[in-house]
């Protein structure tokens, strides 16, 4: 199914567009991250307790606040959970999630972040009022053994992507790729940090996903250079590139945007437990997609630019070595 019928559209021409782009947003993710909310850690990693409670009426979130104020707690964080269904006997709207930093949950006593939330409730709330239905305590030592492990699990998935493409094309081509999903990766942790959202073990599940989507991505764009090199030797480079980003423009747009349309239904209607994977999801698709055009190709040209610019052979995949 063609979307568009031959496009003509000069994507390296707009590079220096996609260029400002690209910076704008990277840079606004990195000041975030380095002066002002920072990487803003769940309880998944930092350590620290969730409790889940429901009350008898519609809670107010301020009124939360104030009461943990009082008990001289001042660095929860209080959210709502949307939803119209009822669990624990309460409705779901009626229940929030209170997450206790990590200096109310140690490895040796894990009952203390529940006591400290059942004590700030029971000082400013009747006990008919409200009851605590769930608890998840991550100690301190788990949280950073959970954060070497997505670094990890991180790296190893961009290593594993270069190695496949250095063997499936050029080197030059596994490390545009790898730096579009560098890029990809980098502005959504940043659009965490720029809304102050936490990342949790659900929201590194859905940036490795998004890693093989774009990564996906660019490589049926450099599979269709690929094949256009070995078939048009009098084409220079920027035009074949440009030629292969049209020839697959139709499947990268309705691919990209059915799967667009799915996640963003989880973020509007999934609730609060899916909001991070969800979020992640939608920043990582779009730009995912835009990386895979405005980047990585991009990068490619330019690489063989700089080779010819020094008197070297050009770093593409040349005709007739196309490899099955």
């Amino acid at each position: 199914m063609e979307l568009f019928r031959q496009p003509n559209i000069d994507w390296l021409g707009k590079k220096w567009y996609f260029l400002g782009f690209s910076l704008i947003f990277s840079v606004a993710g990195v000041l975030s991250l380095l002066f002002w909310h920072h990487l803003p850690l769940g309880v998944d990693f930092k350590g620290g307790t969730h409790v889940t409670v429901a009350f008898a009426a519609p809670p107010n979130e301020d009124h939360i606040r104030n009461a943990f104020d009082k008990a001289g707690i001042h660095d929860e964080r209080v959210q709502r959970i949307s939803g119209a269904g009822t669990a624990g006997g309460s409705q779901v709207s009626n229940q929030v999630v209170i997450a206790l930093p990590e200096a109310t949950a140690s490895d040796t006593n894990h009952d203390q972040g529940r006591a400290a939330v059942e004590n700030a409730l029971a000082a400013n709330y009747h006990d008919s009022a409200f009851q605590v239905l769930q608890v998840d305590i991550v100690g301190p030592t788990a949280g950073k053994q959970l954060q070497k492990q997505a670094i990890y699990a991180t790296i190893y998935s961009l290593v594993g992507m270069l190695a496949y493409l250095w063997f499936r094309f050029e080197l030059i081509y596994g490390v545009a790729a790898v730096v579009a999903v560098f890029h990809d990766t980098l502005i959504t942790i940043g659009a965490f940090s720029l809304t102050n959202q936490e990342i949790t073990l659900t929201v590194i599940a859905a940036i490795l996903t998004l890693i093989g989507y774009s990564m996906n991505d660019t490589v049926v764009v450099f599979d269709r250079i690929r094949e256009n090199l070995a078939t048009s030797r009098r084409e220079t480079l920027p035009d074949v590139v440009n030629r292969s980003i049209n020839q697959t423009l139709s499947r990268t747009v309705l691919s990209s945007g059915l799967t667009f349309l799915t996640v963003m239904s989880l973020f509007l209607f999934g609730g609060e437990v899916l909001h991070g994977f969800s979020f992640a999801l939608v920043v990582g698709i779009l730009i995912g997609t835009y990386s895979s055009i405005a980047v990585a190709a991009p990068m490619l040209v330019a690489w063989q630019g700089y080779r010819a610019s020094k008197g070297k052979a050009a770093a593409t995949l040349p005709a007739g070595r196309a490899r099955a």
